[in-house]
């Protein structure tokens, strides 16, 4: 007596599953994905493309690098390595931390308290001084460059990075700006509040507005930092005739004068001054995001 054996068919497991229609069906959602973000996806491609061609020609040879090779034939990570010894590149980087994080510092000091009395402080006078650092960020730098530099010489500061860190001290228009829009966006009801259980005006701005203004500060300062990281105008106007002082912006453009026929040395100590302002931004980031996001709520 022969039995019948029930035959399965192809592509059904043996417990009944289409395994090819479920490929189908995620390859389905894939390409829906890819439709719905089709903008997105080729504005990042557009964006992180010169970010890959520099990564690639890190690791390639001099006589690769800007060729028409887009894919290192050999790797070379001694190319980092090798950065440090025909530059000094550490000393670069130790005073563009030194310039930037001063220069934050130094903003963050004289910006809070100028953007608290603009914002929770009733006072005459008090738009008007809101115009006047409105029209301080619409003034270029260069308009009052040659006087102000001429007072960094006569108190003999100029070839050091004090010029670009002390100013910060009286405040950063764009700064108290910020900070003004982002304390207006906190509830009156909880200065007013502590005011009533007897704190000082001093006691509410360190007590109920800063904490409650941590992002609004945070993006502030993330904009202060990668200013002063990348600022190429103040270093090469300062700094230019006293190497020792110099930033990674003009170390970085000297290195590229002096060796630019190394494509690939060059490309590399690219990647380093970039680095640093990477992770601060990717540590930071969705407090800096929710800074920006409720910046500008109420006028």
């Amino acid at each position: 007596m022969s039995t019948a054996t029930a035959t399965v068919p192809r592509g059904v497991t043996a417990r009944g599953i289409d395994t090819r229609g479920n490929r189908r069906a995620k390859r389905r959602k894939r390409l829906g994905f890819v439709a719905d973000h089709a903008v997105g996806i080729a504005v990042a491609v557009v964006f992180l493309a010169p970010f890959v061609f520099i990564v690639l020609q890190s690791f390639m040879t001099s006589q690769q690098a800007l060729t028409g090779d887009l894919w290192p034939q050999s790797w070379h990570p001694g190319n980092y390595v090798e950065v440090f010894t025909k530059a000094p590149m550490w000393l670069y980087l130790r005073n563009t931390l030194l310039y930037a994080t001063l220069a934050t510092v130094f903003m963050l000091l004289s910006s809070i308290p100028a953007a608290y009395a603009l914002s929770r402080l009733q006072w005459k006078g008090r738009n008007v001084a809101f115009v006047v650092v409105l029209m301080m960020m619409m003034l270029p730098p260069q308009v009052t460059q040659v006087p102000i530099y001429v007072m960094w010489t006569h108190l003999h500061l100029t070839g050091t990075l004090w010029p670009m860190i002390l100013p910060n001290l009286l405040g950063d228009a764009f700064s108290i700006f910020l900070l003004r829009q982002f304390f207006l966006t906190i509830p009156q009801e909880y200065a007013d509040a502590a005011r009533v259980d007897g704190c000082s005006e001093w006691r509410v701005m360190t007590k109920v507005i800063l904490p409650m203004a941590k992002p609004g500060i945070a993006a502030t300062a993330m904009f202060m930092f990668f200013f002063c990281w990348n600022d190429f105008y103040g270093p090469i106007l300062y700094t230019s005739e006293n190497p020792d002082n110099w930033t990674i912006s003009l170390g970085l453009a000297s290195f590229r004068n002096l060796y630019q026929v190394q494509w690939n040395l060059t490309m590399a100590a690219t990647i380093l001054a970039m680095l640093p302002v990477l992770i601060v931004f990717f540590l930071a980031q969705k407090v800096f995001v929710e800074g920006i996001t409720l910046t500008g709520v109420k006028g």
